[in-house]
């Protein structure tokens, strides 16, 4: 498969991956009839994952976030030179979708012009600090790269990954929502802080920062506990 064909699987499922957890989080969390609140837009995240992993996965590897993709090259299950090109594409569909979210949202009155930015301090959903933050992006990437490494891995049960990896990725989202609004995800966090600007871009650099650095943690951790002896 051609990499121009495996960025745009990227792009597609990243689109869908932002459409549906902060569509979810900004269309209808807010809605108590719905009763979504943080569990439904975890299980949208989730589920965004398990579903494009079983479209795309057999395509593109189905990473749909930045630091999955470096984690994976630290990990030696991905090539670095085509980095830029997934990232590329990642950022892409997060923007497009967050694009698609204003304008339907748009349509309704009372819209504040909140996207379901990352944030922490003041932007924290908890008042959460900036060391809380980090701390907690760092850890919930560092583990969800160990769950991705491990559910991939030629000795696991075939054909489970999608789903061990989407119910990681919501336990992530009940964990940390409170407290930075859980990104673990650079694209994910970047296409709300453009659309919306001011503090939510202010802060962006830690959830670049956090996710790469706890992604690069977890895919070596693994690879040192799963190493054969």
């Amino acid at each position: 498969m051609s990499l121009t064909k495996r960025s745009l699987a990227e792009l597609i499922g990243t689109f869908w991956l932002v459409l549906g957890g902060c569509g979810s989080a900004v269309l209808a969390a807010g809605i108590p009839e719905l009763g979504l609140g943080y569990l439904g837009v975890s299980f949208a995240f989730g589920l965004t994952v398990v579903t494009m992993a079983y479209a795309i996965g057999h395509i593109s590897g189905c990473h749909l976030n930045p630091a999955v993709s470096i984690g994976l090259v630290a990990g030696g299950r991905f090539k670095t030179a085509e980095l830029p090109h997934y990232i590329a594409a990642q950022v892409i569909g997060a923007i497009l979708a967050v694009l698609l979210i204003k304008m339907i949202a748009s349509g309704a009155e009372g819209f504040t012009g909140s996207l379901a930015s990352n944030g922490f301090a003041e932007h924290s959903p908890n008042g959460y600090s900036m060391m809380a933050g980090l701390i907690t992006e760092v850890v919930m990437t560092a583990m969800f790269l160990f769950v991705i490494m491990g559910a991939t891995d030629k000795r696991a049960p075939a054909g489970l990954a999608p789903i061990a990896i989407g119910f990681m990725l919501v336990l992530i989202h009940l964990i940390s929502i409170p407290v930075t609004n859980t990104s673990v995800n650079p694209a994910r966090s970047t296409g709300p802080a453009l659309i919306e600007g001011g503090i939510a871009l202010q802060q962006l650099w830690l959830f670049w920062v956090a996710p790469i650095i706890g992604a690069v943690i977890g895919a070596v951790v693994y690879k040192i506990v799963a190493k054969d002896d």
